[in-house]
């Protein structure tokens, strides 16, 4: 096999401990082999960093351990060219099972050329990415939240869900926040309604008749509150850190479905430049939203989607539905033509697949969203169309003879 790189190093990082192994050129046709272990505080990645400048070493692989890689990678990518590696994809081998021989077959899979890098974004891209996913999780948290004191509420004998879609918007903040301050009377608490929550005021004078003691008001006012300001502060500080890429922003934003969130999380996850993602279908498989290969003697298996990046697939599976649920829109009729065959959740993730892939196009370009219409695809493929309304006429036990008009 022949030899592409001639200095190369190979890490095996643990919690705290690093084995490090470096391939050099010795005597014609050989090559030396040095093998040491590092600790991982900040003074031993030093260490290392100068180890491997005096070893003159420009390629150094490592593998995508827990959260165990991520200082030494952050230490390490300011002098070298560092590759982070899956580390299934190493560890088919056999027999190499201590640290040191990870290390050195690391690094011999790096000399040759076999090892693939995952994507790891530049330090802008990381912080924005580390704000928008904890902001993410606080989200879920609230949801969480809502359910506990949706509990508590029932507990009290006030069912506020029955009358009101969500017990945390302004209407129901508002009798929370009156229950709060004393007030009982289920005539003053229903008042508060806004908007169409107005026309259900006989259901929610009955809904907020119930007991509510000082201990149900001391459960509620832990409830409200302090995820709200953490999740008001982390979405300030993700508009100052995606001000910079204002124009992406609004590029992603006026597609059907995506809102100033998700296009967020579509500029955290993926960034603006596209370089690093050969095609479209590249980014597809990468964020797990392409269909699987699995086809064996000629025959097809589960097409389940690969595993993927879960925060840019959530984010997108929201955004799906919520563009199947638009007028007049392609995702919307590309939803409902996979929705009718194949089901609700494989039509999601079709919708989910063909947004990323539109998104890639406006960044890679750039150009601005254009949309093509609900029937954009009768447009494209006719004959399609034709036989789907054919079978529909046959199914309602119709026979149909097609003939072209003048």
């Amino acid at each position: 096999m022949d030899q592409q790189l001639e200095r190369v190093a190979g890490l095996d990082v643990h919690r705290k401990t690093i084995a490090v192994c470096v391939r050099l050129p010795g005597e014609p046709g050989e090559r030396v082999q040095h093998i040491r272990t590092f600790g991982t505080t900040a003074v031993e990645l030093l260490t290392l960093r100068d180890w491997l400048e005096a070893h003159r070493v420009p390629d150094v692989a490592l593998e995508s351990t827990g959260v165990y890689w991520k200082p030494v990678f952050y230490v390490l990518e300011e002098a070298v060219q560092c590759l982070l590696v899956n580390a299934q994809h190493v560890q088919k081998v056999p027999g190499r099972t201590t640290d040191v021989q990870d290390c050195g077959w690391l690094a011999q899979l790096l000399e040759h050329g076999l090892l693939r890098g995952s994507f790891v974004p530049p330090p802008p891209q990381r912080e924005l990415r580390d704000l928008t996913r904890y902001r993410k999780v606080l989200i879920q948290e609230r949801t969480r939240e809502a359910n506990r004191l949706h509990k508590v509420l029932e507990d009290a004998g006030i069912t506020l869900a029955t009358g009101a879609t969500d017990i945390l918007g302004v209407s129901g903040r508002a009798m929370l926040q009156a229950l709060l301050g004393g007030t009982t009377a289920p005539t003053v608490l229903a008042n508060l309604a806004r908007g169409t929550l107005r026309k259900k005021l006989p259901a929610l004078r009955h809904a907020l008749a119930g007991r509510f003691r000082p201990h149900h008001g001391l459960m509620v006012s832990q409830h409200l509150g302090h995820l709200d300001e953490a999740i008001d502060t982390l979405s300030g500080r993700v508009e100052e850190a995606v001000a910079p890429l204002a124009a992406a922003l609004t590029r992603l934003d006026r597609i059907p479905g995506v809102g100033r969130r998700t296009a967020a999380v579509l500029l955290a996850e993926v960034g603006v430049d596209m370089r690093r993602f050969p095609t479209a279908a590249h980014l597809a498989s990468w964020a797990g939203l392409c269909p699987g290969q699995n086809e064996s003697a000629g025959q097809h298996r589960s097409g389940r989607t690969r595993p993927g990046n879960r925060w840019l697939r959530m984010s997108l599976i929201e955004a799906a539905s919520m563009a199947a649920r638009t007028r007049n829109t392609a995702f919307a009729a590309r939803y409902h033509r996979i929705a009718r065959p194949r089901g609700h959740k494989k039509a999601v993730v079709a919708v989910a697949h063909a947004m990323l892939v539109t998104a890639y196009h406006l960044l890679d370009r750039p150009l601005d969203y254009r949309e093509p219409g609900a029937d954009s695809f009768d447009r494209r493929h006719p004959e399609r169309a034709t036989r789907r309304a054919v079978r529909a006429l046959e199914r309602q036990g119709y026979r149909v003879t097609i003939e072209p008009a003048a």
